[in-house]
């Protein structure tokens, strides 16, 4: 294992002491040790976009969720680990340590939470399997070519007819759809109302009559996000969170969750090696750059103390403008992170395109100016 990750790893939080942890810790370590190969480390090393290679994800996790930990936070009885805030970050960290593939899977990070909050007992039975085995891959159909940052601009239609929407419309920016089996997403069901109001929250499969998936090519040369054009597609009323019409309060409880954990902790802390691996190769760093990984890797241990503190199961946050706040803080950081990277090794291929990669950080999931417009209504200015 790199001796990077230190015994002090969690020193930013006020850490459980006894017996308990430490054979927690030592479970961690011993399964990563054991059941990451190098071909799963190097796909992990390797990594610039969003998440590993289709191949290597599948293979990890099938691996995690063998033993239970594909989804640390969900509660035990739902499939998850029922971790603490504090077990997640550790196991996030030793992950990121050994560099094991990036699984950024909206399933266990967003939609799956949402469910086991608001969904049906139906929906949990249907879904929350289906996504720890993997045999349901998820996208999110939320910006649109006119509903970007203003997502309440949407104008996809749902009209109904009898039991079923009728579906018309694109979206753009969806990440993975081309490898997603499903998508959950917003439609207009009443269009005599605007903004948040007359909007519904579908779960849609994507093998529907009418679907097409559109490929959108980065300017680094990845491929992680499509254009979707439903045309007429048929799908069952009752496949929707939230009543009818009032779809824009389960977007913004959905969103709550997926602001909070897109740019973990280990994700940055992953970011900061790789840095630190690649400026090594060019010689001795100067000291205005040593000092500036030093201030990036204060402000990760800062970031953490304060994810843990705002964390509250089933991958949630204490209050909404809490997850604006860790979303603003962890995607500018980690663009902070790749730029610093890229000014320490110009010539490395792995640092150009991990800093073009970041540079989409602070636009989706909403800009950096949304979140700050939104913490600065929570705290009372006009």
């Amino acid at each position: 294992m790199d001796g990077s990750f230190y015994s002090g790893e969690l020193s930013a939080h006020t850490r459980e002491d006894g017996r308990e942890w430490d054979e927690f810790c030592a479970g961690v370590d011993e399964f990563l040790d054991r059941e990451l190969t190098e071909d799963l480390r190097e796909a992990g090393r390797r990594t610039t976009g969003l998440k590993s290679d289709a191949e290597s994800c599948r293979i990890w996790r099938e691996k995690l969720n063998t033993r239970g930990w594909y989804a640390p936070t969900w509660p035990v009885e739902h499939g998850g680990a029922g971790w603490s805030a504090e077990q997640r970050i550790y196991f996030e960290n030793a992950c990121a340590a050994r560099d094991a593939p990036i699984l950024m899977n909206s399933g266990v990070r967003t939609i799956g939470p949402l469910i086991i909050e608001a969904g049906t007992p139906e929906q949990k039975a249907r879904y929350l399997p289906a996504i720890l085995n993997g045999e349901h891959e998820w996208c999110q159909g939320f910006s649109e070519p006119q509903a970007g940052s203003d997502l309440s601009a949407l104008s996809m239609k749902a009209e109904r007819d009898g039991d079923d929407f009728i579906l018309t419309g694109s979206k753009i920016w969806t990440s993975f759809a081309q490898y997603a089996t499903h998508m959950f997403l917003l439609a207009r069901c009443d269009p005599g109302e605007h903004g948040g109001k007359g909007v519904v929250f579908l779960l849609v499969e994507m093998d529907r009559p009418g679907i097409e998936v559109r490929p959108i090519k980065f300017i680094d040369g990845e491929y992680e996000t499509n254009e979707v054009f439903f045309n007429g597609v048929r799908t069952p009323m009752a496949d929707r969170i939230g009543e009818i019409g009032e779809g824009w309060k389960t977007a913004k409880q959905l969103m709550s969750i997926a602001r909070g954990n897109n740019t973990t902790t280990g994700l940055l802390r992953r970011a900061m090696r790789a840095a630190r691996r690649n400026a090594a190769t060019g010689g001795a760093l100067p000291a205005s750059l040593q000092m500036r990984f030093a201030e990036l890797e204060m402000q990760i241990d800062t970031l953490e103390a304060l994810d843990e503190r705002t964390f509250n199961g089933v991958g949630t946050l204490v209050g909404g403008p809490a997850s604006s706040q860790l979303k603003l803080l962890a995607t500018e950081l980690h663009q902070a992170i790749t730029e610093a990277a890229l000014e320490a090794a110009p010539d490395s291929d792995f640092a150009q395109a991990k800093y073009l990669a970041t540079r989409a950080a602070t636009i989706y999931s909403g800009t950096s100016e949304v979140h700050r417009n939104i913490l600065a209504k929570a705290i009372g200015c006009p």
